[in-house]
């Protein structure tokens, strides 16, 4: 079991299966100049399998979702979603994606194991996208829902970052086409995770803002607080249901006392919070010849030492030295 001094229990892996992207989002990472994780400080595909296996296994983890940078680049991706789907007890398998690639997978992902996927779509708009992640890839995103939601991947839901200026005009539209296609929507305040450094909390539409945007066209109605659990995104029918949207108010309604999260890098360290300053190598004790009971140990007492709360709604918040796709969403 992974414990902290709060008492709360991880029971929620995030895996970063890469830290490279194939997009350049500008809330995310500079154009070019970040130095990529070179093969041998990379998890091997064996080496993720049995962590995960180990967190499942021996620590009471449950769910399991894949991340990068961008998860669909690593080659090994379906086999090592066949080998977490066979562990007993079998973890909830789930995929973070930029959608680029997707309706080339989708299927096989399926295949393999994965119960549902996540895509991160900020707009509506082609031009809007190609300011927004450098790259010309829309109908890639679009394409690769479509084959999401046909391999039966569901719930298809859609990760949202709005941006003062730039596309929250577009809350509403982006609300009523996910209606329209049966996706549910997540908007996300924009957090401080970019590896330049230039996150501007006055750019950030905050969480309040966001609702006000969708009232304008939309009756929404607060789900039960009890519905939502350790759940990061507060949830509203939309017009009565059965849709929903959420919004996740990372920065001015953290939900830090409920967190459930423990993370592994793409380079094999333990992250106890997605904010944290420290880390615990598991795949140096790995590498070494450590056993299973030493690295359930270590990652014991990395979950341990888990502070109380990020603390990203105060002045002082330090962002993390390591950008956000070594670490993983």
């Amino acid at each position: 079991m992974l414990l902290d001094t709060y008492g709360r229990r991880a029971v929620d892996l995030r895996v970063s299966l890469t830290d490279r992207c194939n997009l350049r989002c500008t809330y995310c990472m500079p154009e070019e100049g970040l130095s990529w994780l070179g093969k041998p400080e990379l998890l091997t595909d064996e080496e993720i399998v049995r962590l995960v296996a180990l967190a499942v296994g021996s620590l009471g983890v449950r769910e399991v979702r894949f991340t990068g940078g961008e998860p669909l680049l690593r080659p090994g991706l379906v086999p090592i979603v066949a080998a977490c789907a066979a562990l007993e007890p079998r973890p909830d398998l789930s995929l973070t994606t930029n959608g680029i690639g997707l309706a080339r997978v989708g299927g096989a992902l399926r295949d393999a194991g994965i119960d549902r996927v996540n895509v991160s779509l900020d707009t509506l708009d082609p031009e809007t996208f190609a300011r927004l992640t450098r790259r010309r890839r829309h109908q890639d995103v679009l394409d690769g829902l479509a084959a999401a939601e046909a391999a039966g991947l569901r719930p298809v839901k859609l990760n949202t970052v709005l941006m003062r200026g730039v596309n929250d005009h577009e809350a509403a539209d982006l609300l009523a086409w996910a209606v329209e296609h049966g996706y549910q929507l997540r908007f996300i305040e924009q957090m401080p995770l970019d590896a330049q450094h230039g996150w501007d909390r006055t750019r950030m539409v905050t969480a309040e803002e966001i609702l006000d945007l969708l009232r304008a066209r939309f009756a929404l109605t607060p789900e039960p607080a009890a519905a939502r659990g350790a759940a990061p995104a507060e949830r509203w029918l939309v017009d009565g249901g059965p849709a929903t949207v959420g919004v996740i108010a990372s920065v001015t309604r953290p939900f830090c006392r409920a967190c459930d999260r423990t993370r592994l890098t793409a380079d094999g360290q333990v992250r106890n919070c997605l904010f944290a300053t420290g880390e615990t190598d598991l795949r140096g004790a790995m590498r070494d010849g450590a056993d299973d009971a030493e690295l359930a140990e270590l990652w014991r007492a990395a979950m341990w030492g888990k502070k109380a709360g990020a603390g990203i709604d105060r002045p002082e918040f330090h962002q993390p030295e390591r950008p956000m796709s070594a670490i993983g969403g």
